[in-house]
Protein backbone atom coordinates (compact mmCIF):
# COMPACT_ATOMS: atom_id res chain seq x y z
CA UNK A 1 0.00 0.00 0.00
CA UNK A 2 1.39 3.07 -1.36
CA UNK A 3 1.23 6.88 1.67
CA UNK A 4 0.09 9.88 -0.91
CA UNK A 5 1.81 12.94 1.45
CA UNK A 6 0.36 15.90 -0.74
CA UNK A 7 -0.08 19.74 1.07
CA UNK A 8 -3.61 19.53 1.84
CA UNK A 9 -4.81 22.16 -0.51
CA UNK A 10 -7.45 20.83 -3.33
CA UNK A 11 -4.45 21.51 -6.19
CA UNK A 12 -2.42 19.38 -4.39
CA UNK A 13 -5.20 16.37 -4.33
CA UNK A 14 -5.71 16.67 -8.39
CA UNK A 15 -2.10 16.49 -8.32
CA UNK A 16 -1.94 13.07 -6.59
CA UNK A 17 -4.87 11.89 -8.68
CA UNK A 18 -2.88 12.30 -11.96
CA UNK A 19 0.41 10.57 -9.77
CA UNK A 20 -1.44 7.68 -9.26
CA UNK A 21 -2.46 7.05 -12.93
CA UNK A 22 1.38 8.13 -13.85
CA UNK A 23 3.35 5.75 -11.39
CA UNK A 24 0.12 2.88 -11.61
CA UNK A 25 0.12 2.98 -7.74
CA UNK A 26 -2.21 0.64 -6.37
CA UNK A 27 -3.92 0.39 -2.91
CA UNK A 28 -3.40 4.53 -2.22
CA UNK A 29 -4.31 6.30 1.19
CA UNK A 30 -3.66 9.80 1.29
CA UNK A 31 -1.88 12.01 4.16
CA UNK A 32 -2.20 15.91 4.96
CA UNK A 33 0.66 17.80 6.59
CA UNK A 34 -0.06 17.49 10.68
CA UNK A 35 -1.67 14.06 10.34
CA UNK A 36 -0.11 10.64 11.54
CA UNK A 37 3.25 9.51 9.24
CA UNK A 38 1.47 6.85 7.38
CA UNK A 39 1.46 2.98 7.61
CA UNK A 40 3.59 0.86 9.36
CA UNK A 41 4.55 -1.02 6.44
CA UNK A 42 4.37 -0.14 2.59
CA UNK A 43 6.07 2.98 0.89
CA UNK A 44 5.27 6.40 0.69
CA UNK A 45 5.20 8.84 -2.22
CA UNK A 46 5.45 12.30 -1.74
CA UNK A 47 3.53 14.30 -3.73
CA UNK A 48 4.79 18.01 -4.82
CA UNK A 49 1.75 20.33 -6.19
CA UNK A 50 2.23 20.57 -9.50
CA UNK A 51 -1.15 23.02 -11.69
CA UNK A 52 -0.08 21.46 -14.83
CA UNK A 53 -0.87 18.04 -13.64
CA UNK A 54 -3.78 19.20 -11.18
CA UNK A 55 -5.12 21.16 -14.49
CA UNK A 56 -5.45 18.00 -16.46
CA UNK A 57 -7.29 15.97 -14.46
CA UNK A 58 -9.41 18.79 -13.75
CA UNK A 59 -10.43 18.95 -17.45
CA UNK A 60 -10.82 15.07 -17.32
CA UNK A 61 -13.46 15.15 -14.92
CA UNK A 62 -15.33 18.45 -16.67
CA UNK A 63 -15.60 16.13 -19.50
CA UNK A 64 -17.16 13.99 -17.56
CA UNK A 65 -19.16 15.51 -14.74
CA UNK A 66 -21.88 17.96 -14.54
CA UNK A 67 -21.18 21.66 -13.20
CA UNK A 68 -23.06 20.41 -9.76
CA UNK A 69 -21.03 17.18 -9.70
CA UNK A 70 -17.69 19.18 -10.01
CA UNK A 71 -18.95 21.38 -6.82
CA UNK A 72 -19.80 17.99 -4.93
CA UNK A 73 -16.51 16.61 -5.31
CA UNK A 74 -14.94 19.98 -4.25
CA UNK A 75 -17.33 20.59 -1.30
CA UNK A 76 -16.73 16.26 -0.40
CA UNK A 77 -13.27 17.80 -0.18
CA UNK A 78 -14.26 20.70 2.29
CA UNK A 79 -16.17 18.06 4.47
CA UNK A 80 -13.42 17.85 7.02
CA UNK A 81 -14.67 14.18 8.34
CA UNK A 82 -12.22 11.45 8.74
CA UNK A 83 -10.39 11.00 4.90
CA UNK A 84 -12.67 12.34 2.72
CA UNK A 85 -9.63 12.09 -0.05
CA UNK A 86 -10.64 8.20 -0.23
CA UNK A 87 -14.43 8.83 -1.20
CA UNK A 88 -13.15 11.09 -3.26
CA UNK A 89 -10.54 8.76 -4.99
CA UNK A 90 -12.54 5.93 -5.29
CA UNK A 91 -15.46 8.07 -6.77
CA UNK A 92 -12.44 9.45 -9.36
CA UNK A 93 -11.85 6.65 -9.95
CA UNK A 94 -15.11 5.46 -10.80
CA UNK A 95 -15.79 8.10 -12.89
CA UNK A 96 -12.80 7.55 -14.91
CA UNK A 97 -13.83 4.01 -15.41
CA UNK A 98 -16.78 4.79 -17.14
CA UNK A 99 -17.48 6.54 -20.76
CA UNK A 100 -21.07 7.67 -19.46
CA UNK A 101 -21.94 9.90 -16.75
CA UNK A 102 -22.05 7.97 -13.35
CA UNK A 103 -23.70 10.85 -10.98
CA UNK A 104 -26.73 8.90 -10.58
CA UNK A 105 -24.97 5.37 -10.28
CA UNK A 106 -26.18 5.46 -6.25
CA UNK A 107 -25.52 1.47 -6.38
CA UNK A 108 -21.85 2.83 -5.96
CA UNK A 109 -21.05 3.92 -2.35
CA UNK A 110 -18.78 6.53 -3.41
CA UNK A 111 -21.35 8.44 -5.77
CA UNK A 112 -23.87 7.85 -2.76
CA UNK A 113 -21.42 9.17 -0.04
CA UNK A 114 -20.25 12.41 -2.10
CA UNK A 115 -23.77 13.18 -2.76
CA UNK A 116 -24.55 12.73 0.81
CA UNK A 117 -21.49 14.90 1.88
CA UNK A 118 -22.04 17.82 -0.34
CA UNK A 119 -25.38 17.89 1.19
CA UNK A 120 -23.92 18.14 4.35
CA UNK A 121 -21.47 21.15 3.32
CA UNK A 122 -24.49 22.71 1.74
CA UNK A 123 -26.47 22.69 5.05
CA UNK A 124 -23.41 23.88 6.80
CA UNK A 125 -23.24 27.03 4.42
CA UNK A 126 -26.60 28.07 4.87
CA UNK A 127 -26.14 28.26 8.71
CA UNK A 128 -23.09 30.18 8.74
CA UNK A 129 -24.81 32.07 6.18
CA UNK A 130 -27.91 32.80 8.90
CA UNK A 131 -25.89 32.84 11.73
CA UNK A 132 -22.74 35.11 11.28
CA UNK A 133 -22.58 38.12 13.57
CA UNK A 134 -20.48 41.01 13.40
CA UNK A 135 -19.46 43.18 15.70
CA UNK A 136 -17.35 46.36 15.07
CA UNK A 137 -13.87 46.88 16.27
CA UNK A 138 -12.90 50.92 16.87
CA UNK A 139 -10.95 51.16 13.32
CA UNK A 140 -14.30 50.15 11.87
CA UNK A 141 -13.60 46.61 10.96
CA UNK A 142 -16.44 44.32 11.74
CA UNK A 143 -15.49 40.98 12.57
CA UNK A 144 -17.19 37.36 13.23
CA UNK A 145 -15.84 34.69 14.72
CA UNK A 146 -17.23 30.61 13.43
CA UNK A 147 -16.28 27.65 14.32
CA UNK A 148 -18.14 25.38 11.53
CA UNK A 149 -17.78 21.57 11.26
CA UNK A 150 -16.63 22.10 7.38
CA UNK A 151 -14.59 24.32 5.94
CA UNK A 152 -16.71 26.80 4.12
CA UNK A 153 -15.15 30.00 4.15
CA UNK A 154 -14.92 29.88 0.41
CA UNK A 155 -18.20 29.11 -0.27
CA UNK A 156 -19.82 32.05 2.09
CA UNK A 157 -17.23 34.52 0.77
CA UNK A 158 -19.91 35.78 -2.54
CA UNK A 159 -22.86 36.14 0.02
CA UNK A 160 -20.88 38.58 2.61
CA UNK A 161 -19.14 40.25 -0.16
CA UNK A 162 -22.30 41.22 -2.18
CA UNK A 163 -24.34 41.38 0.68
CA UNK A 164 -21.55 43.77 2.89
CA UNK A 165 -20.32 45.80 0.26
CA UNK A 166 -20.06 49.26 1.38
CA UNK A 167 -17.76 47.97 4.77
CA UNK A 168 -14.40 46.10 5.42
CA UNK A 169 -15.18 42.87 7.57
CA UNK A 170 -13.36 39.54 8.36
CA UNK A 171 -14.99 36.42 9.32
CA UNK A 172 -12.54 34.17 11.14
CA UNK A 173 -12.27 30.34 11.30
CA UNK A 174 -11.27 29.70 14.80
CA UNK A 175 -11.13 26.14 13.96
CA UNK A 176 -8.90 26.32 11.15
CA UNK A 177 -7.16 29.43 12.26
CA UNK A 178 -7.35 31.23 9.29
CA UNK A 179 -10.30 33.87 7.85
CA UNK A 180 -11.23 35.68 4.74
CA UNK A 181 -11.26 39.30 4.62
CA UNK A 182 -12.78 41.32 2.27
CA UNK A 183 -10.93 45.34 1.55
CA UNK A 184 -13.64 47.07 -0.29
CA UNK A 185 -12.49 45.59 -3.42
CA UNK A 186 -12.23 42.32 -2.97
CA UNK A 187 -11.90 38.74 -0.20
CA UNK A 188 -8.27 37.86 0.84
CA UNK A 189 -7.30 34.74 2.82
CA UNK A 190 -5.95 35.46 5.61
CA UNK A 191 -3.71 33.44 8.55
CA UNK A 192 -4.57 34.58 12.07
CA UNK A 193 -2.97 32.70 15.29
CA UNK A 194 -5.73 34.17 17.92
CA UNK A 195 -5.10 31.93 21.11
CA UNK A 196 -9.01 31.17 23.01
CA UNK A 197 -8.65 32.27 26.64
CA UNK A 198 -8.49 35.65 29.49
CA UNK A 199 -5.95 37.02 26.72
CA UNK A 200 -8.32 36.80 23.94
CA UNK A 201 -11.62 38.28 25.35
CA UNK A 202 -9.52 41.22 26.66
CA UNK A 203 -7.73 42.26 23.11
CA UNK A 204 -11.48 42.07 21.64
CA UNK A 205 -12.09 44.08 24.35
CA UNK A 206 -9.74 46.65 23.85
CA UNK A 207 -10.26 46.90 20.12
CA UNK A 208 -14.16 46.85 20.38
CA UNK A 209 -15.83 49.91 19.43
CA UNK A 210 -17.17 52.12 22.38
CA UNK A 211 -21.02 51.95 21.49
CA UNK A 212 -21.02 47.97 20.31
CA UNK A 213 -21.59 46.62 24.15
CA UNK A 214 -25.10 48.78 23.33
CA UNK A 215 -25.27 47.48 19.87
CA UNK A 216 -25.16 43.98 21.41
CA UNK A 217 -27.61 44.94 24.12
CA UNK A 218 -30.26 46.39 21.88
CA UNK A 219 -29.83 43.37 19.66
CA UNK A 220 -30.78 41.09 22.64
CA UNK A 221 -33.32 42.91 23.95
CA UNK A 222 -35.50 42.77 20.53
CA UNK A 223 -34.32 39.26 20.46
CA UNK A 224 -36.35 39.19 23.75
CA UNK A 225 -39.02 41.43 22.23
CA UNK A 226 -39.97 39.18 19.43
CA UNK A 227 -39.66 35.87 21.28
CA UNK A 228 -42.88 34.45 22.00
CA UNK A 229 -42.73 32.36 25.15
CA UNK A 230 -46.06 29.85 24.40
CA UNK A 231 -44.46 29.19 21.18
CA UNK A 232 -41.16 28.51 22.23
CA UNK A 233 -40.11 25.58 21.06
CA UNK A 234 -36.11 24.09 21.73
CA UNK A 235 -36.49 20.73 19.93
CA UNK A 236 -37.12 22.94 16.80
CA UNK A 237 -34.62 25.70 17.60
CA UNK A 238 -32.11 23.19 18.29
CA UNK A 239 -32.68 21.48 14.97
CA UNK A 240 -32.38 24.63 12.53
CA UNK A 241 -29.67 26.59 15.10
CA UNK A 242 -27.66 23.06 16.86
CA UNK A 243 -26.28 24.65 20.16
CA UNK A 244 -22.90 24.52 19.26
CA UNK A 245 -23.31 27.37 17.22
CA UNK A 246 -24.73 29.93 20.36
CA UNK A 247 -20.95 30.73 21.68
CA UNK A 248 -20.76 33.34 19.02
CA UNK A 249 -24.52 34.21 18.56
CA UNK A 250 -25.16 37.84 20.28
CA UNK A 251 -28.77 36.94 21.32
CA UNK A 252 -27.91 33.70 22.90
CA UNK A 253 -24.75 35.50 24.52
CA UNK A 254 -25.15 36.66 28.54
CA UNK A 255 -23.88 39.92 29.33
CA UNK A 256 -20.73 40.42 30.91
Amino acid sequence: MTTLQYDGTYEGWLTAVFDIYAYKLEDVVFNKPGASSGLMFGSTHRVITDETKGERVWLGLQKRLSADGLKRLYKTFLADFEKPEETMWHFVRHVFNNSHNVEEDYSHPAVWEIRKTAKRVDREVHRMEAFVRFKLTRDHLYYAIIEPDCDVLSLISNHFESRFADQRWLIYDARRRYGIYYNLENVTTVAIDFHQGRATSNLIAEISDEREEFYQDLWRSYFKSVTIAARKNLRLQLQHMPKRYWKHLTEKMSKG
